[in-house]
């Protein structure tokens, strides 16, 4: 299960598990990410490679149109998949 909230400095919260079925059910709210998005993982328990791809899909999306994605606030199980899959240079990660 996975849920997204706003939080009070505008931030995607994501709690839970990011897995190939919460992927394909949120992909209207990534869609809405708009110029310079923050997403806050520090509640994401587990991201499958379905949702790496949802998050990279996004960031390109906002990239092309002269934005970005920043990811905050990752455990450190969540950083280390970011850095195996050789996503770390691509991401902005804090």
């Amino acid at each position: 299960m996975l849920e997204i909230t706003t939080g009070d400095d505008g931030a995607l919260r994501l709690r839970g598990r990011l897995d190939a079925l919460q992927a394909e059910k949120q992909t209207d709210v990534f869609a809405r990410i708009s110029g310079h998005g923050v997403l806050d993982l520090r509640d994401l328990d587990y991201i499958s490679s379905a949702g790496l791809g949802l998050l990279f899909a996004t960031h390109k999306r906002l990239a092309d149109a002269g934005g970005g994605l920043r990811l905050v606030n990752l455990k450190p199980h969540i950083r280390e998949l970011f850095a195996i899959a050789s996503l770390e240079s691509i991401f902005n990660l804090d």
